[in-house]
């Protein structure tokens, strides 16, 4: 028997994978110079990236989400998603490359833009560049963390925009692996406050893992009540640093092998490629599955092609197409 082969017969069958989750812009800005930047935090990072982002062209930009992409049809991709930074770092550029994009790769690839908040959606400049990617974005993108403590308020902005304009909501949560976050739980009663059941996708939700079983199951439970789909992008955060703090023995890892099984849809992305978040990551959306699998422990090759394919158009809004 040769699990692998039989997997990837079975991804052409569906039509090929769906990277749910990706960065395109920023993909293979690693330089000698900013790869001491890869040892930082992630709060860092987010600013750290600003040194790339304000001496980026919009061709510059264009060329790395083309090779990225290519990349990606290469290896029999049909679907895939990719946030771009909209702030008044990179203004507009990101969004002018995507058009572009878009243009010349519409019939190859079904090609999903989401808006990346990485400065919030709160002060007057970030809700400036919130507001002018909206209308060119397909999902409405959010990271909560970023305008901390004010985090129902940043949800609420993205739910009743994505509600107004008709558009899927995918949020980062549950990035930091530690038992102190309670993200997804907050998304979830979010997501049924704003009635935007069913049109509302978390991206890893890994801290899940760090909180207690009965914790997990009644989050589970929650996130059925709000249809709150998943998206695991594994090699992103298995390599959480480790520390101090007593938790349930886990993975750093979106748990998988207990969501599917309770109903919950989930996905699976690549994230970030050859850059100061990930220098190592090529997006090889095989490796990426490997470490999915072998992290949580689960080998079920039909749940694995839905994960792969089906469950990614789920969560992009493609599944009619």
């Amino acid at each position: 028997m040769n699990p692998k082969k039989i997997f990837i017969e079975k991804v052409k069958e569906k039509g090929g994978w769906v990277n749910a989750h990706a960065h395109l812009d920023r993909a293979y800005t690693l330089t000698k110079k900013n790869f001491k930047y890869s040892y930082f935090s992630l709060k860092k990072k987010w600013y750290l990236v600003d040194e790339m982002k304000r001496l980026a062209t919009e061709e510059d930009i264009y060329i790395r989400m083309e090779k990225a992409l290519e990349y990606f049809l290469m290896q029999g991709t049909q679907a895939l998603c990719t946030f771009i930074d909209v702030d008044e770092i990179i203004e507009d550029r990101a969004l002018n490359a995507a058009q572009k994009l878009k243009n010349n790769y519409e019939n190859s690839i079904h090609i999903c833009f989401a808006n990346q908040v990485l400065k919030g959606v709160l002060d007057k400049k970030s809700k400036y560049w919130f507001d002018k990617s909206v209308e060119f974005v397909d999902i409405i993108g959010g990271l909560p963390a970023k305008d901390y403590g004010k985090e129902d308020e940043h949800l609420d902005i993205l739910l009743k925009t994505a509600k107004k304009k008709g558009k899927i909501v995918h949020v980062h949560v549950d990035q930091f692996n530690t038992s102190k976050e309670k993200e997804t739980e907050k998304l979830a009663k979010k997501t049924i406050e704003h009635g935007m059941q069913g049109k509302v996708v978390a991206i890893h939700s890994i801290s899940l893992a760090a909180h207690t079983r009965a914790y997990r199951y009644e989050t589970y439970q929650l996130m059925k009540k709000a249809d709150l789909m998943v998206i695991s992008c594994p090699i992103a955060w298995i390599d959480h640093t480790r520390s101090e703090r007593l938790t349930p023995s886990h993975n750093s890892i979106t748990p998988v092998d207990e969501m599917v099984p309770e109903g919950i849809i989930v996905a699976f992305g690549t994230d970030n490629i050859c850059d100061i978040y990930k220098p190592f990551s090529d997006g090889n959306l095989w490796i990426e599955l490997r470490v999915m699998l072998e992290a949580c422990h689960y080998y079920d090759i039909d749940h694995l092609v839905e994960i792969a394919t089906i469950n990614g158009l789920k969560v992009l809004g493609l599944e009619d197409c």
